[in-house]
């Protein structure tokens, strides 16, 4: 579905009422369900931060176990998609990822900046995200030929981290968070174009893209600044 076209050959602004009931609804739904993801992530994040230190101590097993909890998490969230179980298993990865985020926004705050760079990071992500959603809801333009592309993308870049955890190489890490950043930010086109072109109809399954997507970026933009804009003195 694309924008209708004036005479003039401009375009006229996309508004709420061109989407179908269906659509304002998935759209609805999955904004204020993402907004709910955020209270048990806070959480999560709070209690990461007096707790990390068992992440620390053992990055690479407690990164390989996280991402096989996510993974669960994602499949079991597709079989309850349509009920409220969905929502619980939901809301219990968000908590999860929350914890996780923990470690990272203690060795953020222990910079002078951190604080600083936590809320930049939160400001970029919060841009990226408007962009994107903004892109997608005004031109109405499919873009889920990008798909297949971006989960090669995220499945080589998942791959690549996980090499990272061994070898511990900083130039690489910075290229990862780099092209994470890129290929996330994609995925928001990617996923909030299909709820806007009606190719989403379940706002569980579009707020679970959605969040992950924000977790990605947000993390990694922090691990950004802090590399080039922390201040350890």
């Amino acid at each position: 579905m694309q924008p209708e076209i004036q005479p003039t050959g401009g375009y006229r602004p996309v508004t709420v009422e061109q989407f179908s009931p269906a659509q304002q609804r998935v759209m609805r739904n999955t904004y204020l369900l993402l907004a709910l993801t955020m209270v048990p992530t806070v959480i999560g994040a709070l209690i990461g931060i007096s707790t990390g230190g068992i992440v620390m101590q053992h990055p690479v097993a407690s990164s390989l176990l996280m991402l096989a909890a996510v993974i669960a998490l994602q499949f079991a969230i597709i079989a309850n998609r349509n009920s409220a179980t969905g929502v619980v298993l939901l809301l219990g990865m968000t908590f999860l990822l929350g914890w996780w985020l923990g470690p990272l926004l203690s060795i953020a705050l222990a910079l002078k900046n951190g604080a600083q760079l936590i809320g930049l990071a939160a400001g970029g992500t919060g841009i990226i995200f408007f962009v994107m959603a903004g892109i997608a809801t005004t031109t109405k333009k499919d873009f889920s030929f990008m798909g297949k592309f971006l989960f090669v993308g995220m499945i080589v870049l998942l791959l690549a981290m996980i090499v990272n955890l061994f070898l511990h190489i900083p130039a690489l890490a910075l290229t990862i968070s780099s092209l994470v950043v890129v290929v996330f930010s994609l995925f928001l086109l990617h996923d909030v174009s299909r709820i806007v072109t009606g190719g989403e109809t379940n706002y569980i399954i579009a707020t679970t893209g959605v969040y992950l997507s924000l977790f990605n970026i947000f993390a990694n933009l922090l691990q950004l600044l802090m590399a080039f804009s922390g201040d350890r003195d």
